[in-house]
């Protein structure tokens, strides 16, 4: 249904909503909220951590003050219950008209009480006078905003939408009334209009799980094409992989050789390999895909490499030319020259490389490799279903070997690769000694930077790590533009680097080039540096705003430093502290078992946050800022093998066959 056939959605309005990629009634129905505002407990300001969003009773003591200069702000004091707290507004002038000392108010808003220590602040609070409270209070959907969308068009917007087209499910009728599921109708309802905060967790959980059943299902058709006959035959031996394995300056752990054996027997099985290669950060995937690449290349047949940025990409080609020196080998990526493209695809048509290493630039479709048998798509996480088939297109009937340094619960392993072969490598090499992990408070902060500038005048290289390029009204994130201003001011002579998502490709190598080659002493960086870079001399991870990144992604970027012989530690900082937050971290500081970081994190988080945007990309985009725990997952799955015997399945097939067509890009992990 069209947006413009909703009350109240003009022309303006829906160009606004359409940059929020809401083009029709059913994508507004399922824009949901991002956040709530509880308006129904009042708490005591004394319960409060830094950065905590609260609503407080309490009564103005002073009358409004205005300071003008390059933030012109009001400033009151209040009082609650003999406790006295400041509450500051920015850039609004105007409240000072609307405050009066001696009266008691309602104010909700974010407190700031950063070092533990003397009065906690309000910034920004809204407020109403207590004896007329009208506004605060209920259960609010916050909503993302685009253009002049206010929340409260939105939230109109979306009962329009709810009341025009209301949600139907797929699940089959018998099982909705053996397992008393929620109307969906009412799901959505309760995620959209709740009563209650247990509402919107009830209605989100039904929603999750009619997602998660349409997804497995939906694997379900790729799973069906598993068993393809091979059309490769390999002659290296086993004897010739040993040989290939010494050239290695290390012994392989048990768990690299037991993947290698497990590539190997597949390549002599009747149909064609399609494994999942998990390993936790370091654990030594990268050798056992080479050791694949070897059988390919050794057996006269060609192989591939592909990787998600062109560092990764570079850094895996450098690995290439070093441990398989006698093969023809060449590197492929957008920043290629023009020239060097043409004649790399020129030599690929005519089987004159062997081994070809590179970005998405492999993908395209004027790539046609001769003899293509085995191909190995690293970090796959980043990429999708559609993707690494096109890979394996590039050879018709080529094995394909695909690498996740993100591990996950191998319950859900088992759910969402089912396409795949699972191989996980559970040891890392004994040299490398574990990384010591540390919460770091905000009165140690000026210690922090003052070790890290001695560990740089001594050669040791370090990361900070926020987690957006821009901050947030509030000032509870920073920005990495301002860190990396912040740091060059506090630490003059030590040299900076900074790095995030929006350069372009050639820039991001070239700084991360110049890092590896130590002309730099430290990176400011976004997340991405999360995977595959690999520097010796990096001992010092830095990542501000802990609290808000997943305990997997936290284990990713960790396994950032402690790639050479050096110790390394790793400095967690807190940007909202609280009970919960502190209980999430002490997990990371306290393990290093990538797999059991997995598990706690599914546990704490639920299926909401850890199969959330960065986990499942568009996969599970919909359904991102939904809270809800992971047995729906388990739940969904157990549906899904029922419905496999219901006689009314026409509408789940059509939704499945519409979610498998759109995997497209999708990102599998």
């Amino acid at each position: 249904m069209q947006l413009r056939k909703l009350r109240g959605i003009s022309e303006k309005r829906e160009k606004d909503l359409n940059k929020l990629n809401i083009f029709t009634a059913e994508d507004l129905v399922r824009h949901f909220p991002r956040a709530y505002l509880d308006l129904t407990q009042q708490v005591r300001l004394s319960q409060c951590y830094h950065n905590d969003v609260a609503l407080i009773a309490c009564r103005v003591v002073s009358e409004p003050q205005v300071a003008y200069g390059r933030r012109p702000f009001v400033k009151v004091w209040c009082d609650q219950g003999g406790e006295r707290f400041s509450a500051v507004w920015f850039n609004a002038p105007y409240v000072k008209n609307n405050l009066k000392a001696g009266e008691e108010y309602l104010f909700y808003g974010r407190v700031t009480n950063k070092w533990g220590m003397g009065a906690p602040s309000m910034v920004n609070p809204s407020f109403e006078l207590r004896d007329k409270n009208y506004r605060l209070k209920g259960v609010v959907p916050v909503y993302a905003l685009k253009g002049t969308l206010t929340q409260r068009c939105v939230r109109d917007a979306v009962r329009a939408a709810l009341a025009a087209c209301p949600p139907e499910t797929v699940i089959p009728q018998e099982l909705v009334r053996k397992y008393a599921l929620l109307p969906l109708a009412e799901a959505y309802r309760r995620v959209h209009a709740p009563e209650t905060l247990a509402e919107t967790e009830e209605g989100a959980a039904r929603i999750a799980l009619e997602e998660y059943f349409v997804l497995i299902s939906a694997f379900r058709l790729i799973k069906g094409s598993k068993e393809d006959p091979r059309a490769f035959e390999y002659s290296c031996s086993g004897k010739d992989v040993a040989e290939f394995a010494a050239r290695f300056p290390f012994e392989f752990t048990a768990g690299q050789k037991a993947a290698v054996d497990a590539v190997f027997r597949n390549l002599r099985a009747p149909t064609r390999m399609n494994r999942l290669l998990q390993g936790d950060v370091g654990s030594g995937k990268t050798a056992v895909a080479l050791a694949g690449i070897y059988m390919a290349v050794k057996s006269g047949h060609r192989a591939a490499f592909l990787a998600p940025t062109e560092v990764l990409a570079a850094q895996n080609f450098a690995l290439v030319q070093r441990y398989l020196p006698e093969y023809r080998s060449a590197f492929l990526a957008g920043s290629t020259p023009a020239k060097e493209k043409r004649e790399i695809k020129r030599a690929l048509a005519a089987g004159e490389i062997d081994v070809l290493c590179g970005t998405h630039a492999i993908l395209q479709e004027d790539v046609a490799a001769k003899d293509l048998a085995f191909c190995v798509c690293d970090e796959q996480h980043r990429f999708g279903v559609a993707q690494r088939s096109a890979l394996g297109e590039k050879g018709a009937g080529a094995d394909m070997l695909v690498m996740s340094a993100t591990p996950i619960p191998r319950t859900l392993s088992l759910i969402f690769y089912g396409d795949l072969d699972i191989t996980e490598i559970k040891d890392k090499p004994a040299a490398r000694a574990p990384v010591v992990t540390g919460i770091v408070p905000a009165r140690k902060y000026d210690d922090m930077l003052e070790y890290i500038g001695q560990e740089a005048a001594k050669g040791d290289q370090s990361y900070f790590v926020c987690p957006k390029i821009e901050g947030d009204e509030e000032g509870s994130l920073m920005s990495v533009t301002e860190l990396y201003d912040e740091l060059r001011a506090r630490l003059p002579r030590v040299r900076f680097a900074l790095l995030h998502g929006r350069m372009k490709e050639k820039e991001k190598s070239d700084i991360m080039a110049a890092f590896k080659a130590k002309r730099y002493d430290c990176l400011v960086s976004t997340t991405v540096i999360e995977v595959g870079i690999d520097v010796p001399d990096a001992t010092i991870m830095v990542i501000f705003n802990a609290e808000r990144f997943g305990l997997s992604q936290l284990h990713q970027l960790r396994g950032r430093v402690g790639r050479g012989d050096k110790k390394s530690y790793c400095f967690l900082l807190l940007g909202a502290d609280s009970e919960e937050a502190r209980a999430r971290l002490s997990v990371i500081k306290n393990n290093t078992d990538g797999f059991k970081i997995a598990e706690a994190d599914l546990e704490m988080r639920g299926g909401g946050d850890f199969m959330g945007t960065r986990q499942s990309g568009k996969m599970l985009s919909d359904i991102r800022n939904l809270r809800y725990p992971s047995s729906v997952i388990f739940t969904a799955k157990k549906l899904a093998d029922e419905a496999v015997s219901c006689p009314d399945t026409a509408a789940l097939r059509s939704a499945a066959r519409k979610k498998y067509e759109a995997l497209e890009g999708v990102i599998l992990n």
